[in-house]
């Protein structure tokens, strides 16, 4: 008799197998325009779609997007599907909030980009010293760039090289971060295309939640800065263990160090982020996607005394550019976007209602796993959570990756993408906006339970 080893996800290789084919086919039926549209732009489109990522989808060709609003999307072949993706948080408070396209057309009459100041930039700022409790702030197009942007200044003011960084983290495309741990050694992520600098040499990196792996990299006394995620997001979820920030602050200035959280993806904590809900209290902070409801823009805030050291910086330093800002930055259009979502939608009560709707999803979820009896876990941040493939939730970057298993995840995504549902690809986020409904919730709730029992399936 042959033995087969039980997966560690619960789910036999064969069935992900055979739910993968069925599904490839369901959908290549049910998306005729779609693979027409995709044969189409493949033939002046690298990858055949405008970003190579997009490609990445578990779909057999690329999903062609017609139109959005509030929750939903519609693609060309006239398919309605619920999104609880919202753009990887990007579109955070829905597609095209009334608010924000209002605020678009008004400004849109009146100038696009100028490269100079205006009444929305102050206000703006304003708004954001309130939320986040730091009182200085610049912008940037994209919270990449705005990352890029604070480690200069950092590495300015510190006259320090090195960056530290948790293992598997998320921080855009800043050459910087993508350093991981193989083995217990930073290693140069493989992935990274035509970088042709060593990273390892002002890049150091250690485990989310190892307290003292986190002083041993500080102890030498030559790190600018700690960029870190308050909490893992890309990698699956990784939460901090009690007291954890607390006690990392305390040695992230004990060494001189400064801290910097990127708030981009866990403003799903509410309208000041995860620190501001938590009471913690870093240097600077990154915040970027949601903050103009859907439109390209970026902001990053300092504390009082690192934006003087800031400032002084500045004026030391001989004239010329200073690699910080692009053309675009702070144009008229995203100024405009930014004051109509903090005014209108990054407020306490719309994340009361989205954080509610969240928490009926996660317990969701966490039923119909504990019902299937598969060997997965449930973390949620406010108006965001994930669905893991391990039996408890990991605490850092290494434990998280080695939960992944793509072929599963694949078959499933494209079996609820069938089924009227869309979810982040590459890990297996949802978030609820303003228009998502119990009905929204329910409707994928349905569709996890139905590819479950697929899944699990007894031949």
């Amino acid at each position: 008799m042959t033995m087969t080893t039980p997966s560690p996800t619960g789910v036999a290789a064969s069935r992900v197998r055979a739910v993968t084919q069925a599904e490839r086919a369901r959908y290549a039926a049910a998306n005729p325009r779609s693979r027409e549209q995709a044969t189409t732009s493949a033939r002046h489109l690298m990858f055949g779609v405008p970003l190579h990522w997009m490609n990445d989808w578990a779909t057999p060709f690329p999903l062609q997007v017609a139109q959005a609003r509030g929750a939903r999307l519609v693609d060309v072949d006239g398919n309605e599907r619920v999104d609880f993706c919202l753009g990887d948080t990007g579109a955070m408070f829905g597609h095209s909030p009334p608010a924000v396209t209002a605020a678009l057309q008004r400004q849109a009459e009146r100038g696009l980009t100028t490269m100079l100041a205006n009444e929305d930039a102050a206000v703006v700022s304003a708004l954001l010293a309130e939320r986040f409790g730091l009182p200085k702030w610049q912008f940037a197009m994209t919270a990449t760039d705005a990352n890029r942007f604070v480690l200069r200044w950092l590495r300015a003011t510190t006259g320090r090289k090195v960056l530290l960084v948790f293992n598997g983290c998320y921080h855009g495309t800043v050459d910087d971060v993508f350093v991981d741990l193989v083995d217990g050694r930073p290693q140069q992520r493989g992935s990274l295309l035509g970088q042709v600098h060593d990273l390892t040499a002002t890049t150091r990196v250690v485990e989310f939640n190892d307290l003292a792996a986190l002083e041993a990299a500080l102890a030498p006394g030559d790190v600018a800065c700690v960029l870190a995620e308050p909490v893992m997001t890309n990698i699956g979820m990784v939460l901090p263990e009690p007291g954890f920030w607390e006690r990392a602050i305390a040695l992230v200035h004990r060494h001189g160090s400064l801290l910097v959280m990127d708030e981009t993806h866990t403003i799903s904590s509410g309208p000041g982020g995860y620190a501001r809900a938590h009471g913690l209290a870093p240097d600077a902070v990154v915040v970027g996607k949601p903050l103009g409801g859907g439109m390209p823009c970026a902001a990053y805030g300092f504390s009082a005394e690192l934006a003087a050291r800031a400032e002084a910086a500045k004026r030391a330093a001989p004239p010329g550019h200073s690699g910080i800002g692009t053309t675009l930055t702070a144009n008229l259009l995203a100024m405009a976007a930014m004051r109509a979502t903090l005014t209108e939608l990054m407020t306490p009560a719309v994340f009361a209602t989205l954080h509610a709707r969240s928490t009926r999803l996660a317990e969701g979820l966490r039923t119909a796993i504990a019902r299937r009896r598969v060997p997965w876990c449930v973390t949620q941040v406010g108006a965001r959570c994930e669905f893991q493939f391990c039996a408890t939730p990991p605490r850092n970057g290494s434990e998280a990756s080695a939960a992944m298993d793509d072929d599963l995840e694949r078959a499933l995504h494209l079996f609820l993408l069938n089924r009227g549902v869309m979810i982040t690809p590459f890990h297996n986020m949802m978030l609820v906006c303003p228009y998502t409904t119990d009905a929204d919730v329910d409707r994928l709730l349905a569709a996890f339970d139905e590819v479950l029992t697929a899944l699990t399936a007894t031949a």
